[in-house]
């Protein structure tokens, strides 16, 4: 078995790995990085300057789809991915590459940082910019919610993807103030289920969460 560390930032996206090596069952240890500060340690490893960051025996492994695939490999017998041979992981991969760009990188990142998305350093600029991914993540859930068949995102069965919907519903839930139970139950019921496993509960306590 190969000797892994992940690098993490509380409550950030790196939650999904934390989560995910929990699941598997492989031994591991872990690196915090300070939330708005990356340590030179990481930036050397990563010169992104992003978490998470894996380094599994003596592999540095950036980006959460590319880690989560490297995690579930070492336990094909969990099915993380989906199960083999069904269209499972493809549908897995499939929510991975929307939740990871619109979601992610478009909605919370323009939530988050507006001043990345304009050469403007007008406020009113940023709070519009806000407003609008606000509007476009909503928007995002309803596709989730009208997505949802059951209490996980594939094959009414546990997978790294329901992990990715729950970070985001937790980033959405302390951010925008919303009854978001209300309009989006089968999405809260897949949280309400994810949440209680055992990995989520150790992941999520380790960070302080």
């Amino acid at each position: 078995m190969s000797e892994i560390k992940l690098f993490y930032m509380k409550g950030a996206c790196s939650l999904l790995p934390h989560i995910l090596l929990h699941e598997a069952g492989l031994p591991f240890t872990t690196s915090a990085e300070t939330n708005g500060s990356i340590s030179d340690e990481l930036l050397r490893l990563n010169p992104k300057g992003k978490v998470p960051l894996l380094i599994a025996n003596g592999e540095i492994i950036t980006e959460n789809i590319a880690i989560m695939t490297y995690i579930s490999n070492q336990v094909p017998e969990k099915n993380l991915l989906g199960a083999a041979g069904t269209m499972d992981p493809i549908r897995v991969y499939e929510w991975f590459s929307w939740l990871g760009s619109a979601v992610h990188a478009v909605g919370f990142a323009a939530f988050f940082r507006p001043q990345r998305f304009t050469v403007s350093e007008d406020a009113d600029v940023h709070v519009g910019i806000k407003e609008q991914a606000k509007k476009a993540l909503l928007a995002s859930f309803k596709i989730v919610e009208d997505r949802l068949d059951g209490v996980h995102a594939v094959g009414n069965k546990f997978t790294a993807a329901d992990v990715y919907l729950l970070v985001f519903w937790r980033w959405a839930q302390s951010t925008f103030g919303l009854d978001l139970k209300a309009e989006f139950p089968k999405y809260c019921a897949l949280t309400e289920t994810v949440v209680k496993r055992e990995s989520v509960v150790k992941a999520m306590r380790e960070e302080g969460l």
